[in-house]
């Protein structure tokens, strides 16, 4: 089961179930927002599935036409943007270390003592996936930024005047709710461009927090249910119409360090990420980056990222702002 949040000209706002096919939307009767569907949910202590059934109606829009007017919004959003909070892991799968590593070597030479990215990437293999009900190893973690970080599907995504790069980052996102008594419930998955800035990363690794203040892309659909144990995927490049660069990548618990379990308990055991009503978005780490195999990314090159469990492929393409120059603070 699969959902789509969309527009209309009228600008009126709807949630589609995705159909068998995959090229039209079922409207979900009295349903505006993902949002509202998960709060009813919460609300009434059911399942998401069970009210989607229910809502399913006959009529239906064509998928492919929204897609292509840019009608296609964030699979889930909140309409307090600075309460959806943008985080994520990352040397939860063995590209991610090795991109990691490759940066260290570059920067100290290849003698150089092995990188902490390997050393807390082992630890995870180590300690990542522990038994039903017990504590494992602490992952590494960031924030990203809020929701107004957030870029819909076929939105460009923004390279900043200081940023020194902008490259792809193809992971699965879990998207969650936070109950009237600060209790997190996952909505669902779906896939993410992280959007990176590696040759910041590159220069030290304390501007892992920096490289990671962009924007980012999630959708366009909401996968309902459990993740499948293998996610496998593909991300590509295309600049002026042609791919430069294309990998396949295999994500899923199947081919990580951390279970999702684990991942999410770190995550929301501080109180203030269990703030009631707060929405978050957790990036649960890539496989494969462009970056990692020599590629230079330029402003109008369009990413995108394709799994068949995830139905159609997420698009955007990187678009240059002008420089703000420098930020002056007034005095009050």
């Amino acid at each position: 089961m699969r959902l789509v949040q969309f527009n209309l000209p009228d600008g009126s706002r709807h949630v589609g179930r995705v159909s068998a096919d995959g090229d039209q939307l079922h409207l979900l009767a009295g349903t505006e927002t993902v949002l509202d569907l998960a709060t009813a949910a919460i609300a009434e202590g059911r399942s998401i599935a069970s009210l989607v059934e229910e809502r399913t109606g006959g009529e239906k829009v064509d998928y492919n036409q929204l897609l292509r007017e840019g009608r296609v919004l964030v699979p889930v959003d909140h309409p307090e943007p600075a309460r959806f909070l943008v985080t994520g892991t990352g040397l939860t799968h063995t590209g991610s270390a090795a991109a990691r590593d490759k940066m260290h070597v570059l920067t100290h030479g290849k003698d150089a003592a092995e990188s902490d990215s390997l050393k807390i990437f082992r630890m995870g293999l180590e300690g990542g996936k522990p038994a039903p009900g017990k504590l494992g190893v602490q992952p590494e973690w960031f924030f990203k930024g809020v929701g107004t970080c957030v870029v819909p599907p076929g939105a460009p995504l923004p390279l900043p005047a200081f940023a020194k790069a902008g490259a792809e980052e193809a992971e699965i996102v879990g998207l969650y709710l936070n109950g009237p008594d600060g209790r997190p419930y996952r909505i669902g998955y779906a896939l993410g461009n992280e959007y990176s800035d590696h040759v910041t990363e590159a220069e030290n690794y304390l501007y892992l927090a920096h490289s990671k203040l962009r924007s980012c892309s999630i959708g366009p659909e909401l996968l309902i249910g459990e993740l499948p144990r293998e996610v496998r995927g593909h991300s590509r490049i295309r600049r002026d119409g042609a791919v430069i660069w294309e990998q396949e990548f295999l994500s899923g618990e199947a081919h990580m360090s951390h279970s999702i379990a684990n991942l999410e308990h770190y995550h929301f055991r501080y109180p203030m990420h269990r703030r009631p009503g707060d929405l978050h978005a957790y990036f649960f780490g890539a496989a494969v980056m462009s970056y990692a195999s020599g590629i230079k990314t330029q402003p109008g090159d369009e990413y995108e990222i394709q799994a068949p469990e995830f139905g159609k492929p997420l698009r955007n393409r990187m678009q240059a702002v002008p420089d703000e120059g420098l930020v002056a603070v007034t005095p009050l």
